[in-house]
């Protein structure tokens, strides 16, 4: 929770990418507060009533899975309406602002992009999301402690570094501090 609420201030793709990775410790953990206490929430230090509030975080996320059923796949609404928001960004600084540097890091990562889109079969709402399949496909390759070449780390520069423009461009909107 604490650490989700400073990703969700500072970098909303972070923010994205830790909270998927919750919904994925939950899925491990079958859905049980008293699993996932033992596993992850005995990990933090802090005062009681810290602790307390983190499982407090994660009971809801269980709640929230539940009723939005997705307890064997997909992604929370909330996450879902942040990635759409993300996109709209995107597309208004290739399309409408004009970045010149957001476009030069776009036209980077386009031909990465258009080849993970074709990997994932088009299971994914636009360019930001597929952005954010592969970065956190590489997450998981590392937490699994495998082999990554170096030309898949080359494509997943490209796309992190799109993210963390396009974040920072976020950040900006969200404080009132956005100008083209």
């Amino acid at each position: 929770m604490l650490i989700a609420k400073e990703k969700r201030k500072e970098n909303i793709a972070e923010y994205i990418l830790y909270i998927w990775q919750v919904e994925d410790i939950i899925r491990a953990c079958n859905f049980d507060i008293e699993i996932i206490s033992q596993r992850v929430i005995s990990q933090f230090s802090g005062s009681s009533k810290a602790v307390n509030d983190i499982k407090d975080w994660y009971i809801d996320l269980i709640l929230m899975m539940h009723e939005e059923g997705v307890k064997e796949n997909g992604h929370l609404k909330m996450v879902k309406k942040l990635i759409n928001e993300l996109q709209i960004l995107h597309n208004d600084l290739i399309y409408k602002i004009k970045v010149s540097k957001y476009l030069e890091l776009y036209y980077w990562a386009l031909p990465n992009i258009k080849e993970f889109e074709i990997r994932l079969n088009g299971k994914t709402s636009g360019e930001v999301e597929t952005c954010l399949n592969a970065i956190y496909a590489l997450l998981l390759l590392r937490l699994q402690k495998k082999d990554v070449s170096g030309e898949t780390l080359d494509t997943m520069h490209t796309f992190s570094n799109l993210l963390a423009y396009l974040s920072a461009h976020f950040k900006k909107m969200e404080e009132n501090k956005y100008r083209h």
